[in-house]
């Protein structure tokens, strides 16, 4: 009886020792969370993440950084001053490399990454993402003048007749260069799915989209992945003439703004302004002025990721 009472009594003593530990974990989450907020009441100034030379997103013009995110980021950033009842709200906008970037948002060094990134289970694991600001997907950049089978194997429609082994096509495909940049998601989805776009395909992995046109138009890689805007917005005039973008879509993406993950409070504006944006049809004239016209099926999306207010 004496040893079942022991056995009682550390349980209960470990439950109690649990439930302290837990409460106290709670304490510490909640005090992080509300730290933003906190932070942006009383210095007045939030800080704002970007990558300076991501057409349409995000870009430094002068002394400004411009594009979609940073207007986005700027409409936010006046829903916050108003929700929080602030005479001024400076945005400070921090430049952060693509491969630090999540970190930075993870460790608090920016409160938000302004330049959209694809939504992704892994990348939700460093950070929290707002209400999806843009659907995008990859999509094959070619030179004008890439061989006809290697046209053929990235065209909508699929070949008719099997390629036969020892052909020639099966030659240029098999020896395919494919670029793509380094940490995005395009890069994950190639690595994953090369074999069902019909290429034996060497990955040739770049730090952005303009070095990766360069290589492209230098011969140095054979085709290159990535969104169709980012690519469009990387790409220098006289470029047009000599590359063509496929109209193939290989994969289907959701963009959003990354947060720290837990930031419960500074989310709940994020997607707040978002949501208003959306709901009011304001966003048609900010996405007209990044991408053009939005088409039905850009509006649809905007009026399906709105929250009821």
């Amino acid at each position: 009886m004496s040893t079942n009472t022991s056995r009682c009594d550390r349980l209960r003593s470990i439950i109690r020792v649990s439930a302290a530990v837990g409460a106290l974990s709670l304490a510490a989450i909640s005090t992080v969370h509300a730290a933003a907020l906190d932070r942006i009441r009383e210095t007045g100034q939030i800080k704002f993440g970007y990558f300076a030379d991501v057409r349409p997103f995000t870009y430094v013009n002068g002394s400004t950084v411009e594009g979609y995110g940073a207007t986005l980021c700027q409409k936010i950033a006046d829903h916050v001053k108003g929700e929080l009842g602030i005479a001024t709200l400076t945005v400070e906008w921090v430049p952060i490399q693509p491969d630090s970037a999540l970190a930075a948002v993870a460790q608090g060094s920016v409160d938000a990454l302004c330049t959209p990134t694809a939504i992704t289970v892994g990348r939700r694991k460093e950070v929290s993402y707002s209400l999806p600001v843009f659907p995008g997907g990859a999509r094959a950049v070619l030179r004008n003048d890439a061989p006809a089978a290697l046209k053929t194997a990235l065209a909508e429609a699929q070949p008719p007749k099997p390629v036969w082994r020892g052909s020639p096509a099966v030659k240029t495909l098999k020896d395919t260069r494919v670029g793509v940049v380094s940490g995005s998601a395009t890069q994950a989805w190639a690595i994953g799915k090369i074999a069902v776009l019909q290429i034996g395909a060497q990955l040739v992995p770049v730090p952005d989209y303009k070095t990766g046109l360069e290589q492209l138009r230098d011969r140095k890689v054979d085709v290159l992945f990535g969104e169709r805007s980012a690519v469009l917005g990387a790409m220098d005039p006289s470029a047009f003439k000599d590359l063509t973008i496929v109209d193939r879509m290989f994969t289907h993406e959701l963009y959003g703004i990354a947060l720290s993950r837990g930031d419960e409070d500074l989310r709940l504006l994020v997607d707040r302004a978002l949501s208003l944006l959306y709901s009011t049809g304001e966003i048609d004239a900010l996405y007209q002025k990044s991408f053009g016209p939005p088409s039905a099926a850009v509006r649809t999306f905007f009026q399906w990721n709105a929250l009821p207010l």
